[in-house]
């Protein structure tokens, strides 16, 4: 990751800095947790964090989060500005028709199809987040 301690990231900066859908950049460290930003537009996977908790800010645009809940299926929509947790040990599956900027907290190292998921798509990076250029 490049070191930018002490210094202030523009998130408007850090996003214009790739193109990449559902590849998320890293672009700080809080204790033990990343900090990362991911441009996203169509479907991620189904899948599931066995151990944590994973934390989404919409920045622009929508996201829609699916979960699967004892209850069934439900959808939880995120507008801009907005945030949500997705607790764990849940199912969900993201998803942004028209696309969407996001900013997420997660453990470093975590991965960002979970520990179980779906078949992966092409289109989604399953990475544990990328440096920020």
């Amino acid at each position: 990751m490049t070191t930018r301690e002490n210094t202030p990231i523009a998130l408007d900066e850090a996003l214009a800095s790739f193109d990449v859908l559902w590849s998320p950049r890293i672009v700080t460290r809080v204790n033990d947790y990343d900090v990362r930003v991911a441009k996203v537009e169509g479907d991620h996977v189904w899948h599931v964090h066995d151990d944590t908790d994973e934390f989404f800010l919409v920045v622009d645009g929508e996201l829609i989060i699916a979960l699967r809940e004892p209850e069934g299926e439900r959808d939880v929509v995120l507008p801009r500005g907005s945030v949500f947790t997705v607790p764990r040990g849940t199912w969900h599956k993201p998803r942004s028709p028209k696309g969407a900027s996001i900013l997420l907290l997660e453990p470093t190292g975590t991965p960002t199809v979970g520990d179980h998921h779906d078949d992966v798509p092409g289109h989604v990076d399953a990475t544990t987040g990328h440096a920020l250029a």
